[in-house]
């Protein structure tokens, strides 16, 4: 009876979703601690670089200064000023400050977005792999989650063909990631104009561009992003992007975003009757982010891709694993099946990616990330944003599991 009694309690919709799924006991921390000592974690979702000095002395600054008050809840205007200054000097993208939200985190505001447009019966396309929050989200604000999947052979990239078909009277938004989180795979300018061309025979489909992975590019990879590549589609795009990943500024949450004014604002009106106004420190620290130099970040791309590098070669040289090379993130998405069916050192015989990840913890102690987590397996992901030393060595590891299976 008292079990029964607690579970009414809670509501409805938080039972239509679960924990985050890319979230092991040590993500985000460096070394493992569980279940050994011994353990090399491959899961993390943050640079191992720490936050630039010149951004930290921001951040001091306005302490010292006693900016440490209530601001107005979506950002204070130097910086969405700073924003907009960004979105034309690197997407030649023009935004007013009424047309930006800044919120505590991308998710925050890609959450706030949902909450404010999707009504019960309302589709939202997701390519899949995707990352492991959107669908839930989407759920969690009352819409209908749709995923399309993907190919090793696409290398991780939606086809046009395959967005006009997942297009329904109902559709309400497509999310779309470039660079990817889990996959790494990012659009070239062709590519994304090709989806931006079936879009635009729809006018009932908002874009949701998370650009979060912008300055996380190699090889010369130009990045770009939809509403710059197809204007026509500026009046339906919320642009999303954030200094976590390439200013490793992770635990200072800010993300922002730009799109129509009527938008914002009732995202605004949302974030008003939850959390209020993001972190003035962080604020603050955010507009040095933006306006200061960026020279730090090409020399982060360097390290990244020497990492990549790395640990593609070395995981396309383990038994039954295929890793394609990503063009940026931190991510790498190797398919894993060409290992199921056989057996594990520990006997167990290998059905799903789950079963390899988990057999690899236990055996190797090396953690990573479920491909059926991001809504795509056989496969799994590793973060290249930890040493090289300890990359190295759980490759190593990795492949002599692989070796092992029988």
């Amino acid at each position: 009876m008292n079990r029964v009694m607690h579970s009414s309690r809670i509501a409805a919709c938080s039972q239509r979703i679960g924990p985050l799924g890319e979230t092991r006991p040590d993500a985000g921390s460096g070394d493992a601690q569980w279940p050994s000592s011994r353990t090399r974690s491959s899961a993390s979702s943050q640079p191992d670089f720490d936050t630039p000095e010149n951004i930290k002395r921001a951040g001091i600054k306005a302490i010292e200064q006693g900016k440490t008050k209530y601001t107005n809840v979506d950002g204070i205007p130097e910086l969405k000023a700073a924003i907009a200054r960004k979105f034309k000097r690197e997407n030649g993208l023009d935004y007013k400050p009424s047309q930006i939200s800044v919120g505590t985190g991308g998710k925050q505001v890609l959450y706030n977005a949902f909450v404010a447009t999707l009504n019960p019966g309302d589709e939202v396309i997701i390519p899949a792999p995707y990352w492991v929050s959107y669908p839930d989200m989407v759920l969690l604000a009352g819409g209908t989650p749709v995923a399309v999947e993907t190919t090793f052979e696409s290398r991780f990239k939606m086809k046009p063909e395959q967005l006009a078909r997942a297009v329904t009277p109902n559709t309400k938004w497509l999310i779309f990631n470039s660079p990817s989180n889990p996959t790494g795979a990012a659009y070239t300018r062709a590519e994304l104009k090709a989806l931006t061309d079936v879009l635009i025979q729809h006018p009932q489909v908002w874009i949701l561009s998370d650009d979060i992975y912008e300055h996380l590019v190699y090889d010369e990879f130009e990045f770009t992003t939809p509403a710059q590549v197809e204007p026509a589609l500026y009046d339906r795009t919320l642009t999303l992007n954030g200094v976590s990943k390439a200013y490793c500024m992770t635990g200072w949450r800010i993300g922002y975003a730009a799109g129509p004014e009527s938008l914002i604002k009732a995202m605004a009106t949302i974030q008003s009757q939850s959390t209020s106004n993001p972190s003035s420190i962080s604020q603050w620290a955010s507009v040095e982010a933006l306006d200061g130099p960026q020279d730090f970040i090409p020399k982060h791309n360097d390290v990244f891709k020497q990492r990549r590098d790395l640990v593609v070669s070395m995981l396309n040289q383990a038994n039954g694993l295929q890793c394609p090379k990503p063009q940026g993130a931190f991510y790498v998405y190797p398919s894993c099946a060409g290992t199921m069916g056989r057996k594990a050192p520990s006997g167990k015989k290998l059905a799903t990616d789950e079963d390899f990840v988990t057999e690899l913890l236990e055996s190797e102690g090396v953690a990573v990330v479920q491909g059926t987590a991001f809504g795509l397996g056989p496969a799994f992901r590793i973060s290249y944003a930890t040493k090289t030393e300890a990359l190295e060595e759980a490759c190593r590891r990795i492949q002599r599991f692989c070796g092992n299976l029988t």
